[in-house]
């Protein structure tokens, strides 16, 4: 998504009526356009401003026209993309935190489990780690109100734990061997949220960067993950952009910058004012333009990290590895609107170094979100070979090798889908929160055994017993989760990986997940083996600087 922001008088909105709406959103957009288009501008406001009368006026029952302004905005906007996107004001401000970087809150990870919050870690250095709330905590009441058993969700949960920065909430734990309640008083503070996930050496050379969004500190993050590997002797990187939804353009912009030779071209866009036509360079010495680089993109890395493998693999400054990345080439520039909520309006297309626009098809004889269920019974995620490029769309590298636009960044080295190992079953164990209900209670009864072992000692030699097992199917029969002994059998050592990942990342934190989580990651395991590769094309990307 675009940093764009234009004036307060340009993007103010009022939103009464959808008459006020329409002009707003069209007038700052066509001020330049001839008169006939402003003419049949006005006719179509007018309109719009008749029905909404008589619908106020005249209909025989009584309606919240606001809710009827918004379900308006909403349809009129599915018209135009499948980007450009109404986000109300309720929603708002929990969506901006997500991309700023840090919201205001009382610090804890938290999962929902039969109608009832559970206290999956207090965040390091939150008020709630402050005041010793506890994995496995439950939370019963919030300011002298009943939150279990109510049918609670995860934005309800949102909406009366987040609060401004100083302001206080009150709650009341339950915890285990505890009789009664316990009462907290927490007072909110900033939260910090993280947007590189993993950051640990391979082996002696190779470094390794979970990015799973680019947000507002995302770029300050890389600088400091770089530094902190390149002190352990890294010389080689290899850059997690699996399932990276994308975020700030800015934030993908940068990190390219650190990787990129300076005066390399990084990403263009163009829109249909001239104010929106952009390219952007490498303009300063980066901290990692001499190292080997590897990046890896699956079917839902989107967006701002479609830019950064687009960027690296332009300039034939690294190799791409995984599957066909999702397709999204559309920027979206941030409106906010009179009454606190939001409209993510496309703007202009972006396109990679070589020309490519990489946003894949979309229109009324589209399935758009089908895409992914297309792929898969295409064979995309299993066969290079089923994916089939216009010739018409074929560019080249600055070295001379062929890439393609038509949707998705295709990877140099392309890495099939296992799916030998997963089952319906584990995924529903998952999906249930059996697995989180297993490992907080698991934890809550065996926390000495886990006092003073390293994470190395961790990662080396602990199993995941059968005994374990056993005890995490019992959850999940609790929990309505059906044994299934076929897709038990065929997906135990799967399991037991999981477990261990998660459990992991429970006991100490994000990076001991990903180490163990990455030992059955088919496109990291084959990234790992191909950094002759990339160091071949870094040494031709050189010569032809």
């Amino acid at each position: 998504m675009s940093e764009i922001k234009n004036t307060k008088q340009q993007i103010r909105l009022p939103l009464i009526l959808a008459l006020a709406i329409s002009a707003g959103i069209w007038i700052g957009a066509t001020f330049a356009e001839p008169k006939t288009e402003r003419n049949d501008l006005k006719a179509a406001i007018y309109k719009l401003q008749e029905i909404i009368t008589y619908i106020n006026r005249d209909y025989v029952d009584s309606v919240n026209t606001n809710e009827l302004v918004e379900f308006g905005i909403q349809s009129m906007l599915e018209k135009l993309d499948p980007h450009s996107s109404y986000i109300s004001s309720k929603d708002a401000t929990l969506a901006k935190s997500q991309l700023d970087g840090e919201f205001d809150g009382i610090g804890v990870e938290f999962g929902i489990i039969r109608d009832t919050i559970y206290v999956v870690a207090p965040l390091s250095g939150g008020p709630s780690e402050k005041l010793g709330i506890q994995s496995g905590d439950q939370i019963i009441n919030v300011d002298g109100k009943t939150v279990a058993g109510t049918g609670i969700t995860n934005r309800d949960v949102f909406d009366i734990l987040r609060g401004p920065r100083g302001s206080i909430v009150k709650v009341d734990i339950k915890r285990k061997n505890q009789k009664d309640l316990i009462p907290y008083e927490i007072t909110r503070d900033k939260i910090p949220q993280y947007s590189i996930n993993a950051t640990y050496m391979i082996s002696d050379e190779i470094g390794y960067i979970k990015v799973t969004r680019f947000a507002a500190t995302t770029h300050e993050e890389f600088k400091k993950a770089v530094l902190e590997l390149k002190e352990k002797g890294m010389k080689k990187l290899v850059l997690d952009l699996q399932s990276n939804p994308g975020g700030y353009m800015g934030a993908a912009i940068n990190i390219a910058d650190e990787i990129l030779n300076e005066n390399a071209l990084i990403v263009s866009q163009q829109g249909k004012l001239n104010r929106y036509n952009q390219k952007a360079y490498a303009i300063k010495p980066g901290l990692f333009e001499d190292g080997s680089v590897i990046i890896l993109i699956n079917e839902g890395s989107a967006s701002a990290s479609e830019i950064v493998a687009g960027a690296i693999q332009d300039n034939d400054r690294g190799l791409i590895v995984g599957r066909r990345s999702f397709g999204k080439g559309l920027v979206q520039m941030p409106i906010d609107l009179s009454d606190g909520a939001e409209l993510r309006l496309t703007i202009a297309r972006y396109y990679t170094p070589s020309g490519r626009s990489i946003q894949k098809p979309y229109g009324d004889d589209q399935d758009y979100s089908s895409d992914w269920t297309n792929r898969y019974e295409h064979g995309e995620f299993f066969t290079a070979d089923s994916i089939k490029f216009n010739d018409s769309l074929r560019y080249e590298t600055k070295s001379g090798r062929a890439v393609y636009g038509g949707g998705g960044i295709m990877p140099d080295f392309f890495v099939p889908l296992d799916t030998t190992m997963s089952s319906m079953y584990v995924n529903r164990l998952f999906n249930s929160d059996s697995s989180r209900e297993f490992i907080l209670d698991y934890l809550d009864k065996n926390k000495k055994k886990f006092e003073g072992m390293s994470f190395e000692d961790y990662y080396s030699n602990y199993q995941i017993s059968e005994e374990m097992l056993q005890g995490l199917i019992k959850v999940g029969e609790k929990n309505k989760v059906k044994f299934d002994e076929k897709d038990y059998k065929k997906s135990k050592e799967y399991l037991k990986i999981l477990l261990k990942a998660h459990l992991g990342r429970n006991i100490y934190d994000d990076n001991a997940f990903y180490k163990v989580i990455n030992e059955i990651n088919e496109i990291y395991l084959q990234a790992i083996k191909l950094f002759d590769e990339a160091e071949k094309l870094a040494s031709t990307e050189k010569v032809e600087e």
